[in-house]
Formats: structure tokens, C-alpha cells, sequence
């Protein structure tokens, strides 16, 4: 008996020690913030009371600030980068360097003190530089307080004032953001238009403005008594009299905050079953109130699936917010322009709902790796809409980006930081496209019921902290028993193309020989489909050594082949039919492998000649 208790001790130490030593850390922040916005100036003051918590097994001796309305100046870097990349965003273009003294953004920093002790800082661009009095010691906090002046800059880029559909304010990336430390160390970049990544924390904020505005924003509202009447129902009627007016909102475990105001919003909500209330702030006009009516509707539908299929969303509410300059998801809400086609809006909420799985939840580095931000949230979103629409083949668009990125002259492998792309056009190929088809194309490797088992085992397992690719790749060979790391380092890390077809096809002795050929550099199993003549059908398996296993199919007439070495440039599966009664050979008949000449993938017997090569 004692020895038994001494066992299950034992175990017990060895499973809380494994845990220990897994190593994960990752940085806490808690914000409290209290600003003030002058709608006739459309500058801002405020007060930064920052709780830093060091989770590290480092010291620090400095921290860094990301202060990203500097970016809007003429000359910054991303003022210059816009102005020789090849295709410029034609949002952004030379209009940085076309701003005025009252147009340009800025952010000021008055003073900052660690635990009450003055700090010295240095600011370059958009990146402030503090070096701290003491040293913060690992598993420990230290407090920062901030004051702070700024300027909204005239809507470019994401942020600013006066959008093109005349939103007053967006006010995203707005306020003194601590950057990440985790363990590849500080990620501290200079901004110059792409991607972010950000401490997980607690946000109080406390805005004060003139009271005929109407304020959507992160978190939850405190103070909706003192709003005004209306504002649960929509269309917040100020108290009278009120010279101004502070809303104060309340966020729980978020990498950021985000905010908009207009005079003109109009403000209704929709109810997801068994999910979040949708707040939706839209000005209600003739572009604009047929849309964002059908949008509630479409919204609550985009969360049931995206629930169902990839993970429950972890908040009670979420903001559709007409505002920014597209499409730009931020935590609980999202910021979008509320004009234009209804299909395209529709489509464009759908995809910033969905970055509340990939991002807001799983907070990847978006700026190492935008492929796990921008791609899974493209895949998820073309999944959501396909099933609520009835339409099939959701990433076909994907499969078509892909296939004209790696034809071009301009292709670069998707392992680097989203700046360092030479093109936009390369950055949104490998973000978006190379993404969505990194997924569809794990279904073809590991069976469809893995997959989706897989991806709600990530968002459970990693939700709220920053997965890394490895993570994710750990997970679905966790799921699917089988070995991924060689995917991902093929696609990811090169510029390989996966390319198959036949060779010679000959009769032998009652049975079929055929002749496969890997043409590309990028190995992959292979699903053969053939095709006899009295219509039946049969699937011959081909797995890959790299893998190390097979996938699994509900296929009740599917033959499983000898592993083909990825070394070996052909191989040969023997058929057991005749080849008379052949009428047609198929590699990959779902499309999911991103072969890039399916032209040579499919052979009809009856079009060549016996013992001949297909191969052209």
C-alpha cells in the first residue's frame, strides 16, 4: 500500500514537473488609461497607469514603447517605404508626405516614471526606448505611469480621423503600447503598415469627449446609465447639459484596444444563441441601411459555424464598427467600411469576425508568421460563408492566388517579417493565399476528421497565449499520429513547388503498371484515383516516408500502396485489373494537393497508346 501511494506520488511530481519544463512563458500588462479628446483640435491627452508583470526567466534592463501614430509624418519609414515599394498600397501612396502640420499624427510622451521614479527615454520613429532606474528581475512586476499628448492623424492608414465615408474617429494603435518580450526576445519593429503583435492584459479606459458622440470600442461598457438613454436599445441620446462626457469601458485578457466615435452612429444589436451580444455602429443612410440590416443576421450565422467547427468565442460581445480603411480586426471588434457592394461588406465582417479565433484568441506573431493570422482567418471566414451562402469549393480563389504567386517572378518564401517582403503583392500571396491553401491542404495529408478535431484542440490548448508554427504543428500530429514537420518546413521555409504525373503505363499479365513521376522538388503523398470502365472507381493510397503513417479514409474501396521514398523520382503501382479495362487515371482527384501543373495530373487511357509515356 505504501509503496503504491509512493508510485502515484511519484507520477504525480513527474506530470507537474513535465508541465514546468515545457518552458512556455509568456508577459502580462494591466492598463489602466484616462484620455480626453478635443474634437475641434483633434488632439488627445491622457494618463497611462501601466502594471508590467516579468514572466521571464530574464532580467530586463530596458522595455520598449510602440508609438505608432509617428508613423504618420511626412518622411517616416512608412512614409518612405510607400514611396519606392513597387506597388504601393493605393491607400497610403505618397499621401504621408503630402500631410500637413494639422493633418500629420503624433504621440508626445511628457514624462514617464518606474515605481514613482522619473525614467529617461529615447524616441526613434515610432519606437520609444526606456531604460529602467532598477532592473526587473524575473517573475516579477514593476509599474510604469505615463503622460501623454497626441494627434489624430487624417485617416490613411488603419487609423485617424475623417475616413472616406466620414467617420470622424478611428482610433486604433492610438495609445503608448508596451511591445512583446517573449522568448525570441523583444519584438520592438519600427511600423511601417503591416502587422502587429501585443501583450496579453487587462484594459480599463475611460474616454472623455464631447457627448453628441457615440463611442464603440473593446470591452465592455461600464457606464451605460450615464450615456444617455438609448444607448442599450441604439441611438445614445446624451443627458442634457453635459458639456462632456466619459464612457468607460472594461477588457479582460486582450492583446490591445481599439475605439471609434461619430456623431452619426447608429447603434442595434443582434444576439448569438449560446454566444456573444453583436453590437453593430454604422451611420444609417442610403449605401448603408439595407447592408447592416442583413448583417445581423449574417453575423450571428458567421459565429454559430466559426463556433461550431473551430472553437467557442471567448468573450460576451462584439462590435461591427463602420470605420478605418477596409477590413482591420482588433480585440472584440472590428473596424470596417460599411459602403460598397453588400456581398463584398458582408464578406469583409466575415473575415475580421473570424481573426477572433486567429489573433484575438491564438495571438500567432502576426509579424513573423501573418501566413497563421491572415491564412487561417481566410480559411476559417471562406468556410463560415460557403456553408451559410451553399456555395462549394470555398478556397478556390486561394488555390488560384497561389498558383499565379509561384508562376511570377516575384515569389519569396513566406518564413520571414511581413515588412521585409519586396512586394505587397508577395506579403498578401504568402499571408493570405499560402495560408488559406497550408490548411485545405493539411485536410488532403491527414483526413478531414483529424483536421477539424485538430484545429479545435489548438484553439483550446493555445487560446489566450502566442502559438508558434511549431505549436500548431505539434497539435495536428498530436491529433493525427502522424509526422508534419516536414510540411511545414517545405512550405514555409522554401520556394519548392509540389509537381506529379505519369510516365509509362503498360499491361502486364492481367494486371496494369503505372509509372507516377515527381516532377517538383516538393514531395507528397499521392491519392490516385482510377477509373474503370464499367464506372466503378478505386483510390490507391501512396503514403510518403516524411510522413510516417497513412491517412485515414472513409473510402470503402481504397487500396493502400508501398511508401514511396521522397528520394526516389518515380515509382510504380501495380493495378489489378487489365488495362483494357481502364478507362481513366487521376492524381488527386479532390484538388486539395497544390500540384502546380494539374495539366499532367489526369490521363485517359482511351487518348494514348499502350506501353507508351504519357509524360510530355
Amino acid at each position: 500500500m505504501a509503496k503504491r501511494f509512493i508510485t502515484s506520488a511519484s507520477l504525480i511530481f513527474i506530470w507537474c514537473t513535465g508541465l514546468a519544463q515545457s518552458g512556455y512563458w509568456q508577459q502580462r500588462v494591466e492598463y489602466t488609461m484616462d484620455v480626453k479628446m478635443n474634437t475641434n483640435t483633434h488632439r488627445f491627452e491622457g494618463t497611462q497607469h501601466l502594471v508590467y508583470y516579468n514572466n521571464s526567466p530574464d532580467t530586463l534592463k530596458k522595455v520598449y514603447f510602440h508609438l505608432y501614430f509617428n508613423a504618420f509624418q511626412p518622411g517616416s519609414m512608412m512614409d518612405v517605404r510607400s514611396r519606392n515599394i513597387s506597388d504601393p498600397d493605393r491607400r497610403v501612396g505618397d499621401r504621408i508626405s503630402k500631410l500637413k502640420d494639422n493633418e500629420i499624427g503624433y504621440q508626445h510622451i511628457s514624462f514617464i516614471k518606474q515605481d514613482n521614479s522619473p525614467v529617461s527615454f529615447k524616441i526613434e520613429g515610432t519606437v520609444m526606448e526606456v531604460k529602467l532606474n532598477k532592473p526587473l528581475l524575473p517573475k516579477s512586476k514593476t509599474i510604469f505611469d505615463l503622460q501623454f499628448n497626441a494627434q489624430v492623424p487624417l485617416q490613411i492608414r488603419r487609423s485617424g480621423r475623417d475616413n472616406s465615408e466620414g467617420i470622424a474617429y478611428s482610433m486604433t494603435q492610438w495609445y503608448p503600447k508596451i511591445a512583446e518580450y517573449d522568448f525570441q526576445g523583444w519584438h520592438n519593429y519600427q511600423y511601417v503598415a503591416r502587422e502587429f503583435h501585443g501583450v496579453w492584459g487587462d484594459f480599463n479606459v475611460s474616454i472623455t469627449m464631447d457627448p453628441s458622440f457615440t463611442i464603440a470600442a473593446t470591452g465592455v461598457l461600464q457606464n451605460p446609465d450615464k450615456i444617455g438613454h438609448g444607448y442599450e436599445s441604439g441611438n445614445a441620446v446624451p443627458p442634457a447639459g453635459k458639456t462632456d462626457l466619459t464612457w468607460n469601458f472594461i477588457a479582460k485578457d486582450v492583446i490591445d484596444f481599439a475605439w471609434a466615435a461619430d456623431p452619426d452612429y447608429t447603434h442595434t444589436k443582434a444576439q448569438v444563441p449560446n454566444g456573444p451580444v453583436i453590437h453593430l455602429f454604422y451611420q444609417k443612410n442610403e449605401k448603408n441601411t439595407a447592408t447592416w440590416k442583413k448583417m445581423e443576421d449574417v453575423s450571428v450565422k458567421v459565429f454559430q459555424y466559426l463556433n461550431e467547427h473551430f472553437g467557442k468565442y471567448p468573450f460576451s460581445s462584439y462590435s461591427i464598427i463602420q470605420g478605418g480603411d477596409g477590413g482591420m480586426e482588433y480585440p472584440m471588434c472590428t473596424l470596417i467600411l460599411g459602403e460598397g457592394r453588400t456581398e463584398s461588406v458582408l464578406g469583409t465582417m466575415a473575415h475580421e469576425v473570424a481573426h477572433s479565433w486567429y489573433q484575438m484568441a491564438l495571438a500567432s506573431n502576426e509579424s513573423l508568421n501573418p501566413w497563421m493570422d491572415e491564412g487561417y482567418t481566410s480559411f476559417a471566414s471562406d468556410e463560415a460563408m460557403a456553408a451559410i451562402n451553399n456555395t462549394p469549393h470555398p478556397h478556390d480563389n486561394a488555390y488560384q492566388g497561389y498558383f499565379a504567386f509561384i508562376k511570377g517572378t516575384w515569389q519569396e518564401p513566406p518564413n520571414q517579417h511581413s515588412d521585409h517582403f519586396s512586394t505587397n503583392r508577395a506579403y498578401s500571396t504568402v499571408a493570405y493565399s499560402m495560408g488559406e491553401v497550408f490548411l485545405e491542404q493539411m485536410k488532403y495529408l491527414i483526413g478531414d476528421d483529424h483536421f477539424y478535431r485538430g484545429m479545435k484542440l489548438y484553439y483550446n490548448t493555445w487560446k489566450m497565449k502566442h502559438p508558434s508554427p511549431n505549436d500548431f504543428i505539434r497539435v495536428m500530429e498530436k491529433t493525427s499520429d502522424l509526422q508534419l514537420g516536414w510540411y511545414l518546413r517545405y512550405w514555409i521555409n522554401t520556394n519548392k513547388k509540389i509537381d506529379y504525373g505519369f510516365g509509362v503505363i503498360t499491361a502486364q499479365e492481367g494486371a496494369t503498371l503505372v509509372e507516377m513521376k515527381r516532377l517538383g522538388e516538393f514531395p507528397m503523398p499521392i491519392d490516385l484515383q482510377v477509373t474503370f470502365k464499367d464506372g466503378t472507381r478505386q483510390i490507391y493510397y501512396i503514403p510518403m516516408n516524411e510522413l510516417m503513417g497513412i491517412k485515414p479514409s472513409r473510402e470503402a474501396n481504397r487500396v493502400v500502396s508501398e511508401t514511396w521514398p521522397w528520394v526516389n523520382p518515380s515509382y510504380v503501382v501495380k493495378i489489378n485489373r487489365k488495362l483494357s479495362e481502364i478507362e481513366s487515371l487521376e492524381i488527386d482527384p479532390s484538388q486539395r494537393m497544390a500540384d502546380s501543373n494539374r495539366a499532367n495530373n489526369k490521363v485517359v487511357l482511351s487518348e494514348i497508346t499502350p506501353y507508351q509515356s504519357t509524360l510530355k
